[in-house]
């Protein structure tokens, strides 16, 4: 028996038609959307665990909130603590105008590690307060990447490191860190204060990197081997230089 079916909208809701039997599906407007986490670290912790659990997803954060990190909550045994649970997994942050900071009483710990496996993407997030200054275990104040960093109108600011990478660390071959609409100033490390790259991928664009302060030169990029570019973005007013120093020249990247 052949059964005509028809989609039918009634003030945004849908009807679907089955011959003589109407099926009526919820309106757009109420399907389910992700609650935020709430504002605080526990909750931010228990999303993340929860997010490489479900083998990565989405975490939405409350609008304008600060997550403020007291504790470190993630720890490889080899490169040091992290206020964040080691991202192994692609996990999104979604934000509207969040930070997610250490606490400036807090032990020392960077922000967060990103696994050769994993993936983070902040939008709309700053990252700020990181330090990563155990001996031997002094990269990526802010960020230590071994998989894939994404900023998208995000700004990480006020990370240190004892060793290279202020900002971000990014080393491997998995490791690739991309920068769109976002700034990265104001951090410190003894080489390469805001990014330090090395057997990476890495791109700018429409983005900059301002204001770093380096030990050594270079003090806002720092590149040994892999692959670079900038795209209509600025490296500039970094001390003691923006790029000169750089094992592998950064191209467009000038002083």
């Amino acid at each position: 028996m052949r059964h005509n079916r028809a989609l039918l909208t009634l003030g945004g809701s849908a009807v679907l038609a089955l011959g003589t039997t109407s099926v009526f599906l919820a309106p757009a407007s109420a399907q389910v959307r992700p609650a935020a986490v709430a504002c605080n670290q526990t909750a931010l912790v228990a999303a993340v665990n929860a997010a490489n659990a479900a083998g990565g997803g989405t975490v939405t954060l409350t609008a304008g909130c600060t997550y403020t990190l007291t504790a470190g909550n993630g720890n490889d045994g080899v490169n040091g603590p992290d206020g964040l649970p080691i991202i192994t997994t692609p996990i999104t942050f979604s934000g509207n105008a969040d930070v997610i900071t250490r606490a400036s009483t807090a032990p020392a710990f960077r922000i967060v590690q990103v696994a050769s496996s994993g993936g983070i993407t902040l939008d709309a997030v700053t990252v700020s307060g990181g330090n990563a200054t155990s001996v031997l275990n002094d990269n990526g104040g802010g960020i230590l990447n071994f998989g894939a960093v994404t900023l998208t109108g995000s700004q990480l600011s006020g990370n240190t490191a004892g060793g290279r990478g202020g900002a971000v660390y990014s080393t491997g071959a998995a490791a690739a860190a991309t920068f769109t609409s976002s700034t990265i100033e104001n951090n410190a490390a003894y080489q390469g204060a805001g990014l330090a790259s090395i057997m990476g991928t890495f791109t700018f664009s429409s983005s900059a990197v301002t204001g770093n302060a380096a030990t050594v030169d270079p003090g806002g990029i720092y590149f040994n081997t892999g692959t670079a570019t900038l795209n209509t973005s600025t490296v500039t007013a970094n001390t003691p230089t923006n790029c000169a120093g750089s094992p592998s020249p950064v191209p467009g990247c000038v002083g």
